[in-house]
């Protein structure tokens, strides 16, 4: 089966590289949000699919290790992709849109307040240039709005 590859597919490759990013993220309403480094090596599978291995400090110590999966259907007209990381034992599934330079990848997950419970999530992904990305995590509380916890800015090394 052969694939040619699509304007979302180029779009996705513009991510392969070496990065280094620092993050921002909330630990709860009574706490300081908390900041971590770590850098990130994404390359290519083809010119279909992209895959990220990152590596970077953990809240409140260790280091934590994450490997992200993106590609693009065209028969769905949607993002695809998952997520895993060492801290976690949850297998994030993405299915996500682009609009311009954003890439809303939206998914579901244990709830910060009952792990029983799911919860909706997005990552988004923004390419500001192409030695600077952003990623911003949310999660929608149970009144419907969204809730930022995360956030990170991510530049080029190679």
């Amino acid at each position: 089966m052969h694939v040619d590859p699509q304007a979302e597919h180029r779009w996705l490759q513009r991510l392969v590289g070496g990065w280094t990013f620092e993050t921002t993220c909330s630990m709860g309403p009574d706490q300081p949000p908390a900041q971590s480094k770590g850098s990130e090596q994404v390359r290519a599978l083809g010119d279909i699919w992209i895959l990220g291995e990152g590596e970077g400090e953990m809240p409140g110590g260790g280091i934590g290790r994450t490997l992200i999966t993106l590609g693009y259907d065209p028969l769905k007209c949607r993002f695809t992709g998952s997520f895993i990381g060492s801290m976690m034992t949850h297998l994030w599934h993405y299915n996500g849109t682009l609009q311009g330079d954003v890439l809303t990848l939206d998914t579901e997950g244990p709830s910060f307040n009952d792990p029983n419970q799911m919860s909706q999530y997005q990552d988004i992904v923004t390419i500001r240039s192409d030695s600077e990305r952003t990623l911003a995590s949310r999660v929608r509380l149970p009144d419907g709005n969204w809730h930022d916890f995360m956030s990170a800015t991510y530049r080029r090394v190679t």
